[in-house]
């Protein structure tokens, strides 16, 4: 595997999601905790928020991966290799941010091949090196900086070493994933295998070893990760894989008995179990965003635990956690700041004595589609956008009653049908209906109205991380509020959320 180590930069994901384009397996991991015992072939260093020159630079000595494997340096990693074998980093008094070309070629390179003389790139960086240490030459250069590419020369080091003063894994590096292609499979000899197909094989076949005869409960949610996670333990342990598909009443409408066929339809051992009054009395009364959450939780840990206990001989919990998860759990800063809880089954493997098993653990949001395209999840669960685990509850504002609940799921699903007729749904990362602790004034014939007012929500994004809004047709959007005007009791007003994230999060709460 490529092994790219973490300095803290905001896009080190995006540097495994270019490789992994490549169908190179890679993981990213700490710049300070790593083990190069495993079949490494080759090691990128990533960007990162400091400067090497600073009282706080993350400093890895090099000496222990230099020689062994092909190592690349991107910013950063550029800067702190230069920096650790002597050569001159100066501290700009302006950070270099944005849109640079490579206008000059000093020297002929493999990792340059294909690369076109002007080829745009994008710069993030304050520190520049503007003296290479005596191992190394430059390769090329841009208008305002003149080591923009270096590599070690040759016959210093038993591998070799590169470093590029920009980042290739930003889209605004237009050639960047023909550059990294160069330095992983012509330079590093990285071969292009690790496909869908190839990740089924390798990961049914694991989980045959690992779990042989013993069972595994799994919690399923009618999301895509669950799902696909249910599928290819199916496919290793079969009938010893017992799925729970809880209904909290916070599901879109009629989502917990068309979810559940389809479920029974792909052969999966499923339980569905009503728990609708449990979740509404432990909302009751909770209008703090938080606490919902958290009463969400408590009441679906008590509820897995009680179904549980019918499969006494079970030693394995099964979950649908993916990439992005693993990677916040070992940033080189730690954990993100909590900006919301996430609604999960934390606390159930220590009280249920159960071990953790994850096959997912490897792999982004659009690979984890891409697999269950290959195990051939239903259309209908592969296709759907993204639902948040607390549902409908975290899409109503202030406090949970059912006839709100039923309210905006009447609203909610006038929306998502229209985008469906239309074509829209498809080209939306994920959409959804919010119920507004507003009411305002209306006139419905002769008669004046004081009722309440739903937010619709759609954006596109890659993983969430970031967000733009999509830009409905206005056409369209004057169908769907008519419609659920007109059809909706209790709601006589619609608006049309156009914020990012961030500054907003893609949820109301």
């Amino acid at each position: 595997m490529v092994l790219i180590l973490d300095f803290g930069s905001q896009v080190t994901q995006l540097i495994a999601r270019r490789v992994r384009e490549l169908n190179i397996y890679c993981e990213i991991k700490p710049y300070n905790d790593f083990d190069l015992s495993g079949n490494i072939e080759a090691i990128i260093l990533s960007g990162s928020p400091f400067s090497v020159l600073g009282e706080n630079a993350l400093k890895l000595d090099l000496s222990g991966i230099v020689g062994k494997v092909p190592v690349l340096g991107i910013c950063y990693g550029a800067q702190w290799i230069s920096h650790f074998y002597g050569g001159k980093v100066n501290n700009s008094n302006y950070r270099e941010y944005g849109k640079a070309n490579l206008s000059k070629f000093y020297e002929q390179d493999p990792l340059m091949e294909d690369l076109e003389i002007g080829s745009q790139v994008w710069m993030s960086h304050g520190d520049t090196i503007r003296k290479l240490p005596s191992e190394f030459e430059v390769i090329a250069g841009s208008e305002d900086i003149d080591i923009a590419v270096f590599r070690s020369k040759k016959s210093v080091f038993d591998q070799p070493v590169y470093g590029v003063q920009f980042h290739p894994e930003v889209t605004h590096t237009l050639e960047g994933k023909q550059l990294l292609k160069n330095f992983l499979v012509d330079i590093s000899g990285v071969k292009q295998n690790w496909t869908p197909s190839k990740f089924v094989e390798d990961t049914v076949r694991e989980l045959k070893q690992t779990l042989g005869d013993e069972q595994v409960i799994l919690a399923l949610s009618g999301g895509v990760d669950s799902t696909v996670a249910a599928s290819l333990l199916h496919r290793a342990i079969g009938e010893n894989l017992i799925c729970i598909f809880v209904d909290n009443g916070l599901l879109r409408k009629n989502e917990f008995e068309e979810v559940l066929e389809s479920y029974r339809e792909m052969g999966l051992r499923i339980f569905g179990i009503k728990a609708v009054n449990e979740f509404y009395s432990a909302l009751k009364g909770l209008s703090d965003p938080e606490l919902k959450r958290k009463a969400i939780g408590k009441t679906f840990i008590d509820i897995f635990e009680r179904e549980a206990g019918n499969f006494p001989g079970t030693k394995w919990l099964g979950q649908g956690t993916i990439y992005p998860d693993v990677i916040e759990s070992l940033s080189v800063h730690g954990p993100s700041a909590t900006i919301k809880s996430h609604h999960n089954v934390g606390g159930l493997p220590e009280k249920l004595n159960l071990k953790i098993i994850e096959p997912l653990r490897s792999l982004f949001k659009d690979e984890v589609r891409k697999v269950g395209k290959e195990v051939n999840v239903p259309g209908n669960i592969l296709g759907r956008h993204p639902f948040p685990g607390p549902g409908l509850a975290i899409r109503i504002l202030g406090e949970i009653t059912e006839e709100k609940v039923k309210t905006l799921q009447e609203a909610d699903a006038i929306y998502i049908d229209h985008l469906r007729k239309s074509g829209w749904y498809d080209k939306i990362w994920q959409a959804g209906t919010i119920l507004l602790p507003v009411e305002s004034v209306g006139v419905m014939g002769d008669e004046r109205t004081y009722e309440k007012a739903v937010a619709l929500r759609a954006v596109n994004s890659l993983d969430g991380m970031t967000a733009e809004w999509t830009p409905i047709p206005y056409e369209l959007l004057g169908k769907i509020s008519s419609d659920i005007i007109n059809k909706v009791k209790g709601i006589n007003r619609v608006v049309y959320d156009i914020s990012t994230k961030p500054p907003a999060t893609i949820e109301w709460e």
